[in-house]
């Protein structure tokens, strides 16, 4: 059965700012996503991660 559109229990950003369909893939050395997951909260924090350091960047 296909989840259907507008589904009140379908995933929601916790801000609202939508997020790009496109995700970002890159490697890792061995045992690191296991180690990743078990890190509360680990995606948003990652994501924090991202924004600080393109903010660092734009201040070079």
């Amino acid at each position: 059965m296909p989840f259907q559109k507008g589904n009140k229990l379908g995933f929601k950003p916790q801000n609202n700012e939508p997020f790009d369909k496109r995700p970002i893939c890159f490697n890792v050395r061995v045992g690191v996503r296991e180690k990743l997951k078990t890190v509360p909260d680990w995606q948003e924090r990652l994501r924090e991660c991202v924004d600080k350091l393109l903010e660092d960047m734009d201040k070079q």
